[in-house]
């Protein structure tokens, strides 16, 4: 450890009420992790463990089953005694049915504080669809209905420059439920206003045909659609040659739109999280926060998903709903998903934390989660959407219901509406999307290093300065403009366009 870092800050205590400190530097046991204090001075506590990077060392002595405390809330329970100094982590701190409906207090704690006033305003140039909507790509989406005619679509796209495709897992022997969260799904893509037009494909015979999803195409949108049946045409060949004569026709026909200025106000954020470590929620989703209530602010409208990953932070989003209605439905949709889980013999702790969240820091559910809601920000709660429903634009924040698997939480969002999605990741991950670009962060200043190729903003400043958040911020707004005006991110660079859509019932 370096004289400067000895010396000087090394962790961070998040909240007053907490009893854990975070180590921002790795710490070797004898050191002294030195955190500030609200009057500016430094505190320290000497710890009698090797703390690794972004864990956790007590502050106080906190017997067997006492509460752990992480960002003024409940994170965890002590397993056995721990002392001042110590290592706090899986051996020592768990999960537990006790921290359900409790909190810290009945104040509000650093994750409920209220969104501070934006000041000035943000244009981008954007393409104005039939429908009134406004997309900030122009790709014609060469759609898939089932699996059966996902190769063939991703021949079509490559075929055509302009084109965009994903493979769809799914389309074909779902119950109906599962059917018509594809359909669903499948409306929403094409629907989104980054696609100008759509050229519908189905092998003839699955479930999912194209008479389906092109009636709920146009329950939503009335931009151009083509359709196009494999086993109709004579076979994948003949498919392949029709589909590109199609694509190339519509492909002519978006080449002509021009975009024009647009007011932030008409874009629908996406925010997501994977491959997290604790400095995700410390730099990177706080930062987000910050960049979502400006946006708020300024008449945007801005997504939190992810459902398990609100299990143990849902009371802070119940408490900033906009009427009791609200925050009935954000509580319903996590006792629903766990309730799920159960249906299975599982339990929602058991595969949430992942061992790479483990390894990184995150030692229980609650406190992923609870540095999960600060994509958040702290603006107030005004709605719940099923997965894949039609997001509003001008709505403020809002949360839709999805799985905590990225790919698919990503896609539920973005078939709702959401023309940019931005990720952060502790750890580093290559998500992309092919419809919506995903712009990707990390304050870990590791993993911006290992993984440049992949991620689009180091938010490391965030956690380490010298820039500040509100200047952060700025910078991500810069980013966030560039991107709306044609900039690809790293995901888009890479032709990474993984999509998975969600199941509540294995195959047929």
């Amino acid at each position: 450890m370096s004289d400067v870092v000895s010396q000087g800050q090394n962790a961070v205590v998040i909240d007053q009420r907490d009893n854990v400190a975070v180590a921002t530097y790795q710490l070797e046991a004898g050191a002294e992790a030195r955190y500030p204090m609200p009057d500016g001075t430094l505190a320290s506590v000497t710890a009698t463990d090797d703390i690794p990077l972004f864990h956790k060392i007590a502050l106080v002595d906190i017997p067997k089953g006492e509460k752990v405390v992480k960002y003024g809330e409940f994170i965890g329970v002590a397993t056995t005694d721990i002392k001042r100094g110590q290592h706090v982590h899986t051996h020592n701190c768990a999960s537990s049915d006790d921290l359900k409906d409790s909190v810290v207090a009945d104040t509000d704690s650093v994750a409920t504080k209220t969104s501070s006033p934006a000041e000035g305003t943000r244009t981008f140039m954007g393409y104005r669809r039939p429908d009134g909507r406004v997309g900030i790509r122009n790709h014609v989406l060469i759609l898939p209905t089932s699996i059966c005619a996902s190769d063939t679509t991703e021949r079509i796209a490559n075929a055509v420059e302009g084109c965009v495709s994903f493979h769809n897992q799914n389309g074909c022997s779902q119950v109906d439920c599962d059917q018509k969260v594809t359909i669903a799904a499948l409306a929403g893509y094409a629907a989104n206003p980054n696609i100008y037009g759509v050229v519908c494909v189905s092998l003839g015979c699955e479930g999912c045909q194209n008479d389906i999803v092109v009636d709920a195409i146009r329950e939503r949108t009335n931009k151009p659609v083509e359709t196009l049946v494999i086993q109709k045409v004579g076979g994948s060949i003949r498919a392949i040659e029709e589909g590109t004569r199609l694509a190339r026709k519509m492909v002519a026909e978006a080449d002509r739109c021009v975009r024009e200025p647009t007011d932030i106000s008409e874009l629908i954020f996406g925010t997501n999280c994977g491959g997290s470590d604790p400095s995700s929620g410390l730099g990177s989703n706080p930062l987000i926060g910050e960049v979502s209530d400006w946006l708020v602010n300024h008449g945007a409208t801005s997504v939190l998903c992810e459902t398990p990953e609100l299990f143990g932070a849902e009371h802070i989003l119940a408490r900033r709903a906009k009427d009791k209605q609200v925050s009935d439905d954000i509580l319903k949709i996590v006792y629903d998903y766990e309730k799920y889980v159960q249906m299975f013999g599982a339990e929602m702790r058991e595969g949430n934390p992942s061992p790479g969240n483990m390894a990184g820091g995150l030692t229980t559910l609650e406190e992923k989660s609870l540095g999960c809601v600060h994509k958040g920000g702290h603006s107030p709660l005004n709605a719940v959407y099923p997965y894949a429903a039609q997001l509003n634009p001008h709505e403020g924040l809002v949360v839709m219901d999805t799985p905590g698997n990225d790919p698919s939480s990503v896609g539920g969002i973005i078939a709702g509406g959401c023309q940019l999605v931005v990720f952060s990741t502790g750890l580093g991950t290559p998500t992309g999307n092919a419809i919506a670009p995903v712009y990707r962060l990390t304050a870990n200043k590791r993993t911006y290093e290992a993984m440049r190729d992949n991620t689009d903003l180091d938010a490391s400043p965030t956690i380490y300065g010298p820039e500040s958040m509100e200047e952060m911020r700025d910078r991500m707004l810069d980013d966030i403009i560039a991107v709306c005006n044609g900039r690809k991110v790293c995901a888009e660079a890479l032709g990474y366009t993984e999509t998975a859509l969600p199941h509540i019932c294995n195959y047929m």
